[in-house]
């Protein structure tokens, strides 16, 4: 295999060559054009703090008591012990904390205890790996009746170099260190040669590799990685996978890809595979993919995305359902699911330059990813439900037991790993560029710079919109700055300030104004030349000077959402939001039954906003409705009545349940099946990522729809 190994310049997680949009361009010419972001003290900051902190110490530590690192051990020594742990996917929890390894010790003050990991686990796969290049603790055990290529639907071999791959692309891009790159790259020749052009033609049981093997022809230059990923998703749906447990659907296998008509199956396995897909026609220039990608990505947001951005809705086969098919309670909505639609979102973003993607994108990261978390970093949902009932008693995860909410650990951990690697790597989806635009995706404290330009970003978002963009390196030609405008935004304002060295007048800052925008929804800017909004960004062109200021307010109202009335289980219920952020209630913070709270849009848009601790709550006023009647499907319609005497046909003695005594017309009183409220209480909302941090209670993000709301 080729050699063109690009070491020596930071890049980020998804280094394209190609695209409308890219990160990074291509540095093998010798010029380094890389966005370099660097978070601040915002949110995002604070996040990857807390993951180096707590969430890294605490999972190295649950790797080790979970056997994950003995397992490979055992390969070099046998007297270590039995192969621990119920599935044959376990080295990729390895891999993912490896990756986000990779990223935090490229910074200063890495997390305790992290190098010493992370050598020795490298260590330990140089010695465990094959002399033909293949690696996987569970198949070279040998007390495992099952042999290597045996299980190709639910072994996740090629799963499992997916993520090994990952790892040591980060490992080579961050530290300049090939250890891992040499080992992923003798596993992925292996791979080349059985299943490459020449070799039998399989898939994976779960896609993952497809877009690890397209990162590593970024990185090396060798073509037969994208060709054999090219591969896989072509040969997916072509009868090339044995079906077992589950059929074709469950796997993205029924149909070609290009041809499904709809999200489907297992929800990690179908980002996974849509966001191998997009990379593969990011380097290959197939529109017939993105064709496909299109049409799947706006089928998903319409008909199965929840209000969180959480994707599937089945916890049998942790699928996505139906269109439509969006129940609260029992919402799956895996994080590693989030994750994997990030993923997809963030490479349909540089496909197509599409703010539309970003603004999903900004949905899943501050609602379905972060929720899986808790606030001390050290405790996980593996399931996202959108409510909690009173008497609910399941546990997160399949274990039985246990705490009943978040978990320190799973049987399988997968998502706290991904948790891990993905917090590690937010700074590589705030911003992107071509050759005369920086693109500002996610609003953050950052510092950004390429090449040309260089700006410091300072906000408080997601708690308020204003968002102030100095710049400090300009460009010697004309730039673009392209703001993104999100999708729940309804106007905008913006002020260009041009640096003065003595201030305009006493007591005022430096600076003269030389711009003033104003942006509604649904229409253009208006006020300076050179700024217009296109597909949902702001773009501003000009001659930058170190010293300007940007200043974009992005006002953060409190929104009402309803829902589509083919959502079953949320019709006649409303929800609340302001900015990116879905709002929940918890019991802890209302006086009455969650269940038998009514909210209509009135109270929603004069709730009041508070900051509380470290983020920001809205303080309502409900309506309580009054006391259900006690029958689970209460008649409707009047007692049918004698048609010689008029008289109510009374065949049921009177004091059965329900009472058919009352008089015609009440059977049932409406206003105790609807949502009418004969009361109102004091209600705090918090935001949906925060819940669960406290005694387990019941929870809801939607609530009946107040009718004849006072």
């Amino acid at each position: 295999m080729g050699t063109d190994v690009r070491a020596g310049v930071v890049r980020p997680a998804v280094d394209v060559r190609a695209g409308v949009v890219r990160p990074a361009v291509d540095v093998r010419v010798g010029v380094v054009r890389a966005v370099r972001v660097e978070l601040g003290g915002g949110l995002l900051g604070e996040w990857q703090e807390r993951n180096r902190r707590a969430t890294i110490p605490h999972a190295i530590a649950e790797l080790r008591k979970a056997g994950n690192v003995d397992n490979l051990r055992r390969l070099i020594d046998p007297l270590v012990g039995p192969y621990r742990g119920r599935y044959p996917f376990l080295d990729t929890d390895l891999y993912k904390t490896l990756e986000g390894l990779a990223y935090e010790l490229g910074r200063d003050d890495p997390p305790a205890g992290a190098r010493a990991f992370f050598d020795e686990v490298v260590g330990l796969l140089e010695q465990a790996q094959a002399p033909d290049g293949y690696l996987n603790s569970y198949f070279q055990d040998p007390d495992q009746p099952k042999q290597p290529w045996s299980d190709l639907g639910w072994g996740h071999e090629l799963y499992n170099l997916g993520h090994l791959i990952q790892a040591a692309v980060a490992a080579n891009r961050q530290l300049s260190d090939s250890r891992l790159l040499t080992i992923a790259r003798r596993f992925a020749d292996l791979v080349v040669r059985r299943y490459g052009p020449d070799g039998e033609e399989i898939v994976d049981g779960h896609p993952e590799v497809e877009m690890a093997l397209v990162e590593l022809y970024r990185e090396t230059g060798e073509a037969g990685y994208l060709t054999q990923a090219r591969l896989f998703v072509d040969r997916r749906g072509q009868g090339k996978l044995e079906h077992t447990i589950f059929p074709g659907e469950y796997f993205q296998d029924h149909v070609p890809f290009r041809e499904l008509p709809s999200v489907t199956g297992h929800a990690v396995r179908m980002a996974y595979l849509a966001a191998g897909a997009t990379d593969v026609y990011l380097e290959t220039g197939d529109t017939t993919l993105l064709t496909a990608l299109e049409r799947l990505w706006d089928d998903m947001v319409a008909t199965k995305l929840y209000l969180t951005g959480g994707l599937g809705s089945r916890h049998s086969d942790e699928a996505i359902g139906d269109r439509y098919e969006l129940p609260s309670e029992r919402a799956y909505a895996e994080t590693c699911a989030a994750i994997a639609t990030m993923q997809w979102a963030w490479r349909m973003f540089l496909a197509t330059g599409k703010a539309r993607y970003v603004d999903v994108y900004e949905t899943v990261l501050y609602n379905a990813y972060a929720v899986g978390l808790s606030a001390d970093g050290k405790a996980f949902f593996y399931d996202n439900p959108l409510q909690r009932r009173p008497d609910h008693e399941q546990r997160s995860g399949a274990e039985a037991g246990g705490e009943p909410l978040r978990r320190a650990w799973f049987g399988c951990p997968c998502c706290p790993p991904n948790i891990i690697r993905w917090m590690s790597e937010l700074q590589d989806h705030v911003a992107a560029h071509t050759a005369d635009t920086l693109y500002v995706g996610l609003y953050t404290d950052a510092q950004i710079a390429t090449p040309d330009v260089a700006a410091t970003v300072a906000t408080s978002y997601p708690w308020d919109g204003a968002v102030t963009i100095t710049i400090t390196k300009a460009p010697t030609t004309p730039h673009v700055i392209a703001l993104r405008l999100p999708s729940w935004s309804t106007d905008a304002h913006l002020t260009i300030t041009h640096p003065e060295t003595t201030p305009v007048g006493p007591g005022a800052v430096c600076g003269t104004a030389v711009g003033d925008v104003e942006v509604l929804w649904g229409e253009g800017a208006r006020g300076v030349d050179g700024v217009v909004v296109e597909g949902g960004w702001l773009v501003v062109r000009r001659g930058f000077v170190a010293g300007d200021v940007l200043r974009l307010t992005l006002p953060m109202g409190v929104r009402a959402h309803g829902v589509h009335p083919y959502v079953d289980a949320a019709r006649g219920a409303i929800a609340v939001a302001r900015g990116p952020l879905v709002y929940c209630v918890e019991q802890q913070d209302v006086a009455a039954a969650v269940d038998d709270l009514v909210l209509g849009p009135r109270a929603v848009q004069e709730a009041a906003v508070r900051r509380q601790d470290d983020h920001v709550v809205l303080e309502l006023t409900a309506g309580v409705a009054p006391p259900p009647p006690p029958e689970l499907y209460p008649v409707l319609t009047d007692p049918p009545k004698d048609t010689t005497s008029g008289q109510a046909v009374r065949d049921r003695a009177v004091g059965q349940n329900p009472p058919l005594d009352r008089a015609v017309g009440q059977n049932p009183p409406l206003d105790r099946l609807d949502g009418s409220a004969a009361g109102r209480v004091a209600a705090v909302f918090v935001p949906y990522f925060v819940w669960g941090n406290r005694q387990a209670r019941a929870m809801r993000v939607w609530l009946r729809i107040e009718r004849d709301e006072r």
